[in-house]
C-alpha cells in the first residue's frame, strides 16, 4: 500500500554492492528499515546526500506490514540542514545522537511525541550557535523521559548522592557502585534544568563536558542494557579536546 510519511535517518548498513538497509524513525510507524540504492547508479547518487544521519525526509513508501524491510518509492528532503553538516561540532553530535537513537529506540510502533521531539531538536541544532557544544547532553537528558527512566528530581536535596541504578537522590550512599557523590550529583541535578533555550548558560571546560557525557552514558547503560560499544563519542571528545 502506498503511504506518505516523514522519516528521520538514524543509520545505513551496506548490504551488497547495489543496496543498503537504511534505518529511519518515522512519524507513522516508529522505527523502520528500508532498502536504499547503493553504488554509482543515478538513483543511488541522488539518494546519497539525502540519507545523512538526522536528515528529515518526506517519503513515499510501499508499505506491507508483513515485510521487515520496506521499499521507498520516492524520498525528498523535508528540511535543509546545511548548518549541521558544515559545522564539525554539530556534525559530530548528529553522528553520536543518531547512533544512540539507533541503539535505544527500536520499537516498530508510532510515538508521535518522540518523533516531534527529535524533529524539533534537529531544527534547533541547525539554527543555534551559542551553546551548541551542550546540545548532545541536553538531548540525552530529555530523551530519558521518552524512554522511561528520567531521574526523580523530587528526591533531590543539596548534599545528597545520586543513585544511578534507581534514578533517585538519597541522603546515604547506596551499597552498589553506580552512584554519584554529592558534588557530581549537584551538577547532574543542575543539568536536568537544561533545555534548548538555555544551552549557552551552562559553562563547562572540555574535560568537564567529557566527564558529564561519560556519566550520562553510564546512566543510559544501566537502564538500557542492550547498548553496545559506541564509536562516535570518541569523535566528540577529540573535537572538544
Amino acid at each position: 500500500m502506498l503511504e506518505k510519511t516523514l522519516g528521520i535517518v538514524l543509520h545505513i548498513i551496506p548490504y551488497n554492492d547495489k543496496v543498503a538497509v537504511a534505518h529511519l524513525y518515522t512519524r507513522e510507524h516508529g522505527r523502520m528499515a528500508f532498502l536504499s540504492p547503493q553504488g554509482n547508479g543515478r538513483k543511488a547518487r541522488m539518494y546519497r546526500p539525502l540519507f545523512m544521519p538526522f536528515s528529515i525526509l518526506e517519503l513515499d513508501i510501499d508499505y506491507r506490514n508483513t515485510r521487515d524491510i520496506q521499499k521507498i518509492v520516492e524520498a525528498r528532503t523535508a528540511l535543509p540542514l546545511q548548518n549541521i553538516y558544515t559545522d564539525p561540532v554539530k556534525n559530530a553530535e548528529t553522528l553520536f545522537l543518531a547512533e544512540m537513537l539507533g541503539q535505544t529506540v527500536k520499537e516498530p510502533e508510532p510515538n508521535p511525541q518522540l518523533f516531534a521531539f527529535i524533529a524539533q531538536a534537529i531544527q534547533v541544532l541547525n539554527l543555534i550557535d551559542e551553546g551548541k557544544a551542550n546540545f548532545h547532553l541536553c538531548f540525552l537528558l530529555q530523551l530519558c523521559g521518552f524512554l522511561g527512566f528520567s531521574p526523580n528530581m523530587e528526591s533531590y536535596h543539596a548534599g545528597y548522592f545520586f543513585d544511578m541504578l534507581n534514578g533517585i537522590f538519597t541522603s546515604s550512599r547506596p551499597l552498589h557502585a553506580y552512584v554519584l557523590a554529592p558534588r557530581e550529583a549537584e551538577i547532574f541535578a543542575q543539568l536536568t534544568r537544561m533545555d534548548f533555550n538555555n544551552l549557552r548558560y551552562f559553562r563547562f571546560n572540555r574535560g568537564e563536558r567529557n566527564v558529564v557525557l561519560e556519566r550520562i552514558l553510564t546512566y543510559y547503560r544501566l537502564h538500557q542494557p542492550g547498548i553496545d560499544e559506541l564509536r562516535s563519542p570518541e569523535i566528540l571528545k577529540a573535537l572538544f579536546d
